[in-house]
């Protein structure tokens, strides 16, 4: 049967529809509401007319399909929190930056940074008015500083700091990405500064970060390394936040990244041992009731206790529907358990969609039902043993179809070696993760024997070598891949017409195969002529300068980074990315620019501008130099000045002030970001 010949997959994408709809189109919620009433009444008058007419129409469905849009853009504008009428958004004036007497409750533990501890928190009250809403916590490093624990209420006098967008061009964009979290702003605070309040209210992610603290105290007493410990909250716990960057690098750069993230994989190993280890309440009255009960409680238990994060839910959710029809057994469609799986989340998180683990969760598992029977019917090995890894490879290599633009877009990277971390570890995934979960359980009940825990923690170490091994062929590493939107749409569309294709070979399916490769040319095509333009750029780095010269598809790039710098840095890289840089070419700066009849001076710490061939028409000034900014002014008559990342705060205010004064543009890289001239 066609997947799209069922209902709720329709219905789904109409209402992804809607919520795509209002997010980039701003709605008002009363006109959201009005609408969809109006919509409801219509459909209920087309349902009683064609209950009376023999003659079906396509009125009604029509009409069922709008009023799911309308849900979408309801479902948004509803859990949009600014839409609430005490949101702490209509209390604050972010231009004033007044500080305000602020209690939260900590929501969520983040990945610290060099210098912060960060945290999500809810806002309970300002100036002892009741407010909602979120905002991220970052609290300055102290050693003697404890961690705050979930749903611990903090006091303290602050004002709200906004969430800057990026400084440099094709910069990963945090405050769009705390925007679709509904986290507008930014609180700063000192250890001394905040006062934590004596609460008896808590919830369950609270109750479920306690029994995870609990979790990991016990196996501390362990001789596990902190890698292992590391590799064990991430694969069980689902929390990664503790997690060094290169352990994090390392996986990412086999392919192996999926393993860490707790998904349908490991909801569905945890699935078949729950349904094993509790057959035997099946010979009960209502036995086979009971047991779906306790799978149904035991996965979102596993659930809440995860994080609750997008991949996670996506699974258990699921696979509820899975146990839930198998207890009825009923025969399941699996394109129709992942649309009611879809829908029942973006009901309850319309933000979701555009979360990178929920698209990928889905894709891959989209592409596993489509993709996975057509290469395994390529190759029918008569040796189970065989036959076993040639499915795990063909799962594998589909799920790689499902996700790889997604995966290039977001990332920008693809390893080529995927295969082999993954037909290392998933036979045994099951094993580790049962004995995992086992080796929980004993620690909490302080009867885990010490030879099982040393064993545990050596096929840890043993799969973190694998890992290692294979992120380490940087041959087959592919990086710094260029691919945007219309480079993701066409590609599935030629992943999609070609599984059709080969599903039933015919002409019209293989001339849309065809006109989809010539789809991705077109698009190839237009990305490089859309590129093909000179541009000279003036980025933001804390301490240092970098200038870059674009010509077409070669960067020239001009900068005082030292090599330990350079080799970590991502400004350039993620700009080359974004602009389709075919060649870059690294070298020292220089003291004068052409760019299109305009000439820029560049004054570093020396201080010397005393240029009489020629009058600038840009001058950067670098690296603080000590000069008298007014006497410059007189003297070389520029129409710009443009000061970055490499110049004292206190210099860059001064230089500010006289260019106000002089009526003279100026340019802080720092505030207004990289200075671009096109």
């Amino acid at each position: 049967m066609k997947p799209l010949n069922f209902t709720i997959i329709k219905l789904t994408i109409c209402l992804i529809a809607g919520i795509l709809l209002s997010y980039y189109i701003s709605l008002n919620l009363n006109t959201s509401f009005y609408t969809i009433v109006t919509v409801l009444i219509v459909l209920f008058a087309i349902y009683l007319i064609a209950n009376r007419q023999l003659k079906k129409t396509i009125w009604f469905g029509l009409i069922s399909y709008i009023f799911m849009m309308c849900l979408g853009i309801l479902t948004h504008q509803l859990h949009d929190k600014k839409n609430v009428s005490n949101h702490y958004t209509h209390l604050i004036d972010t231009e004033s930056n007044q500080p305000r007497l602020l209690t939260f409750k900590i929501r969520e533990r983040l990945k610290p940074t060099t210098y912060n501890n960060k945290y999500v928190v809810d806002l309970i009250t300002i100036d002892s008015q009741s407010v909602t809403g979120k905002s991220l916590l970052n609290i300055a490093k102290d050693s003697l500083q404890n961690r705050y624990n979930i749903d611990d209420v903090l006091l303290m006098y602050s004002s709200f700091e906004p969430v800057h967008r990026p400084l440099n061009p094709n910069q990963f964009n945090y405050k769009t990405y705390l925007e679709k979290q509904y986290i507008y702003h930014q609180l700063y605070a000192e250890q001394h500064s905040l006062l934590k309040l004596e609460s008896q209210q808590h919830t369950v992610f609270g109750y479920a970060a306690r029994l995870r603290d609990k979790i990991n105290k016990k196996l501390n007493t362990y001789n596990f390394k902190a890698e292992e410990l590391a590799i064990i909250n991430a694969l069980i716990l689902g929390q990664r936040q503790d997690m060094s960057k290169d352990i994090y690098q390392r996986y990412a750069n086999a392919g192996a990244i999926h393993i860490l993230a707790v998904s349908g994989l490991h909801v569905g190993i945890i699935l078949l041992l729950l349904n094993i280890a509790l057959k035997p309440i099946e010979r009960l009255k209502h036995g086979k009731l009971i047991k779906v009960g306790l799978i149904l409680i035991l996965l979102w238990s596993f659930a809440i206790i995860a994080g609750l994060s997008a991949s996670v839910t996506r699974a258990v959710t699921m696979f509820s529907i899975v146990a839930i029809a198998l207890h009825w057994k009923r025969a399941t469609n699996i394109y129709n358990t992942l649309a009611i799986s879809v829908f029942i989340l973006l009901l309850f998180k319309p933000m979701f969609l555009f979360d990178v683990g929920f698209q990928m969760s889905y894709l891959a598992v989209l592409a596993i039902v489509s993709i996975q029977p057509i290469l395994y019917k390529l190759w029918q090995p008569k040796w189970k043993i065989i036959d076993y890894f040639w499915q795990i490879f063909t799962v594998t290599i589909a799920a790689q179809f499902g996700v790889v633009p997604v995966s290039l877009y977001y990332f920008h990277q693809f390893p080529g070696l995927f295969f082999v971390s993954n037909l290392a570890i998933i036979p045994f995934l099951s094993i580790i993760l049962g004995l995992g979960i086992l080796i929980i359980i004993l620690a909490l009940f302080n009867a885990l024997p010490e030879f099982l825990a040393n064993l545990f923690g050596n096929i840890i170490s043993l799969m973190n070598s694998v890992v290692g091994w294979v992120s380490h062929q940087e041959t087959f590493l592919l990086k710094d891949i260029s691919f945007d939107v219309s480079h993701v749409i066409t590609s599935y569309v030629l992943i999609i017409t070609s599984v059709l294709m080969f599903k039933k070979i015919n002409f019209r399916r293989i001339s849309l195969v065809l006109i989809s490769i010539l789809l991705i040319q077109g698009v190839w095509m237009a990305s490089e002529y859309r590129n093909a333009n000179n541009s000279f750029t003036i980025f933001h780095k804390s301490r240092y300068s970098i200038i870059a010269h674009k010509m077409h598809s070669e960067l020239n790039v001009y900068h005082n980074l030292d090599s330990i710098t350079a080799s970590n840095d991502r400004v350039v890289s993620n700009y080359s990315v974004g602009n389709f840089i075919n060649k870059i070419n690294r070298d020292s700066l220089k003291s004068v620019y052409q760019f299109q009849n305009k000439t820029l001076l560049v004054i570093d710490s020396l201080g010397v501008y005393n240029v009489n061939s020629f009058q600038p028409d840009y001058v950067l000034l670098r690296n603080s130099p000590r000069i008298n900014l007014e006497r410059m002014i007189d003297s070389i008559h520029p129409k710009y000045i443009i000061a970055d990342g490499s110049n004292y705060k206190s210099y860059i205010k001064r230089w500010e002030v006289t260019c106000i004064k002089r009526k003279l543009p100026f340019h802080q890289t720092g505030k207004k970001g990289a200075f671009i001239i096109k």
